[in-house]
């Protein structure tokens, strides 16, 4: 174990990481200390994780690192129970779990970081196999197989190409070689262009095979252009299909449901509208409120200087620094029942989380359900409207799945022979029209060889002859009479050309001796051609090596700037915080009174004493409410017993008025009677 951590230290406090650690320091790293060295280790493995954790949740981090460790075939000692205790102690930061990966990692850096590097091509993403029966997903997927597989290739190449180290002499060398092979090709090119000017016609000969050229690359286009479309309708008939069969099926789970099913869907549906209407809106408005507010708040306020910006942030980094100090003792005044609670709370807010994100992805299934359910609407109105046939039953729909499936391969088996021999028909039609150039250009130089010796129009007769050949079989078939004249005609031609051969035999055996020359030269120039691409690939490569070794230093000096930066900050904070610890102790150890009344413990000391006092005063004003309450609460019921009573004859009163009114007025009424 000591070696263990002496192999680690000695690694961390070399480059990159310059860590500046000792043994006893290095133990005495906590366990969030311990995270984060952990996380700067794999983030030097792989860029994208050199983050902080604790900008991140503590299973986000954890998960993060067992993906990585995964990827870079990290196995943990022990069975499964212990898998399970390592994943614990990675989430914990425990010494024992983090010092052996730590020390793996350290080990193997580099071959590390070479397989995440590769790990992030050739990581193969998982489609299920019912996805894969879309021809679409399907086609996709082989290009990405294809892909993956030209990849491992290039890697392998690259890799030969490092090993083997061509040296910058013999490029050089090779470079000169070829550029004066090019200056040579060139003037010849420009000699033979030359003669080919002297050939009548040239330019509409040139001309007319520019347009055949142009003509096949359209012929080619409107063949795959034919070929796509045939494709694209059949994918539309395919969908089509698809589009019935869930039709049905659809209709048949409509069919077969029984109301207990339908009670049970309503119920989880009703659960869930709850879940959304009780908890997850609610929560979701509170939180859009609050944003709301601040965002208000932040836009009523007035425009901030840059002094105001400078304030703020010393003002953030105080209050991160006494969080962070408040944090660490925490942590020291660790407890078990703390923990316990911490991980129970930890659960809670796991197990929170977890419900939401399986609500809105049964929200998003929902809306997709829904978009498929129009879309299956759509596609059996269309279905409709063609007049197509009945919706298969299960197992005609079985039937037809695999027959589709047999087919499918059939299908993919007869596009690779297609691919192959689309592909063969091309080299050989490039090879035809090589061909087709190369007797062109040597009939080019047959005929300007003929007029140096004297003897031009040999190959014009030549074909001559084959022309009146050509016409003497079709005057045979059409007119037999004109036989002996032709026959003469051919001997007369015959004897010219056997005087022409004779004549053009030396310079026949002359092209001869050209014609090999030319093919020694034509290989001498591909074995060339062949040298200068793996010279230019081999530049390739440096160069591409040399930009990620540049790229790789930069972004070490914008990390080291950052720090630098950090490091900064944190020195004004501590300094900010020294300065006013020696202020207070200045003012504490004063003999001036006047200066020790500045001092912040003397002004607590002052506040506590007066808390304590108002605390004294009110014990006894509360001393006094208790003693006096029954007393008081007796006096209040004779009080309002007394303004009853009060209220009752003031009543009676008003009862007695009113009855003596209306018996003066009754008088009143019988004395005017008496009177009449």
């Amino acid at each position: 174990m000591g070696d263990q951590m002496q192999f680690i230290v000695e690694k961390l406090n070399e480059e990159p990481f310059r860590k500046n650690y000792s043994l006893i320091s290095f133990d005495s790293l906590e366990s969030l200390q311990l995270l984060q060295l952990l996380s700067d280790v794999l983030g030097e493995i792989d860029p994208k994780h050199a983050v902080d954790i604790r900008e991140e949740l503590p299973e986000q981090t954890a998960k993060r690192m067992l993906n990585l460790l995964g990827i870079l075939k990290y196995k943990p000692p022990g069975t499964v129970s212990d898998l399970s205790a390592f994943r614990q102690g990675l989430v914990t930061g425990s010494k024992s779990v983090i010092h052996p990966v730590l020390h793996w990692l350290l080990q193997r850096t580099n071959e590390l970081k070479k397989r995440a590097y590769l790990a992030r091509f050739l990581v193969k993403l998982e489609v299920p196999a019912e996805f894969l029966q879309d021809d679409t997903v399907a086609e996709f997927n082989k290009q990405y197989e294809e892909l993956m597989e030209a990849f491992k290739n290039l890697h392998k190449e690259h890799e030969q190409l490092k090993i083997s180290g061509l040296s910058t002499a013999e490029i050089r060398r090779d470079i000169s070689a070829m550029e004066e092979e090019k200056d040579q090709l060139a003037k010849r090119v420009e000699r033979l262009k030359k003669r080919v000017e002297t050939v009548q016609n040239h330019q509409r000969m040139l001309e007319i095979a520019r347009q055949l050229r142009l003509e096949k690359e359209r012929e080619e286009s409107l063949v795959q252009q034919k070929q796509e479309q045939k494709s694209q309708l059949f994918h539309a008939e395919q969908r089509l299909q698809r589009a019935q069969v869930q039709l049905k099926e659809m209709q048949h789970v409509v069919a077969d449901s029984k109301p207990e099913s339908l009670m049970k869907k309503l119920e989880e549906e009703i659960n869930f509208n709850s879940y959304l209407v009780t908890e997850k809106i609610p929560r979701e408005m509170e939180s859009k409120k609050t944003s709301v507010y601040f965002l208000q708040k932040v836009a009523a306020e007035p425009a901030m200087t840059q002094a105001d910006l400078t304030a703020l942030e010393s003002e953030i980094n105080e209050v991160n620094a006494q969080m962070n100090q408040l944090i660490e003792k925490r942590m020291m005044k660790y407890e078990p029942t703390d923990s316990k609670f911490s991980m129970y709370r930890q659960q809670a807010s796991i197990i929170s989380r977890k419900k939401e994100a399986k609500a809105e992805e049964l929200q998003a299934a929902k809306e997709e359900m829904s978009s498929l359910e129009r879309q299956m609407e759509q596609k059996s109105s269309q279905a409709h409207e063609l007049q197509g046939s009945e919706v298969l039953t299960e197992e005609e729909f079985k039937q037809y799945v695999s027959k589709l499936r047999s087919k499918n391969t059939f299908y993919k088996k007869k596009r690779l022979e297609v691919a192959e021999i689309t592909a063969e028909y091309g080299i050989l039609q490039r090879t035809e029209e090589l061909l087709r150039q190369r007797h062109e250009a040597l009939q080019q130089q047959l005929q300007a060889i003929e007029e140096k010796k004297g003897i031009s129009g040999y190959s014009y007769t030549q074909e001559e002859l084959e022309r009146v050949s050509a016409v003497k079989s079709e005057m045979d078939e059409v007119k037999g009479q004109t036989l002996d004249n032709m026959s003469e005609m051919v001997k007369k031609l015959n004897a010219m050309v056997a005087e022409k051969k004779a004549s053009l035999a030396p310079v026949i055996k002359e092209l001869r001796q050209l014609r090999q020359n030319c093919q020694e030269l034509t290989q001498e120039c591909d074995e060339k051609k062949i040298q200068y691409d793996s010279c230019a690939a081999g530049l390739e490569t440096n160069r591409s090596a040399l930009e990620q070794e540049v790229k790789g230093l930069l972004e070490e000096c914008a990390q080291e700037e950052s720090n630098y930066h950090y490091i900064n900050c944190m020195k004004r904070t501590l300094e900010i915080q020294l300065q006013r610890a020696k202020e207070e102790m200045k003012a504490y150890v004063s003999p001036d009174p006047q200066e020790r009344r500045k001092a912040v413990r003397e002004q607590y000391t002052r506040i506590i004493l007066e808390q304590e006092n108002l605390g004294k005063k009110l014990r006894e004003k509360q001393k006094v409410v208790r003693e006096s309450h029954g007393p008081n609460m007796k006096q209040m019921k004779m009080w309002q017993d007394f303004e009853q009573l009060m209220e009752c004859k003031r009543e009676c009163f008003l009862k007695q008025q009113n009855q003596a009114a209306i018996g003066q007025v009754i008088q009143e009424g019988g004395k005017d009677r008496l009177v009449l």
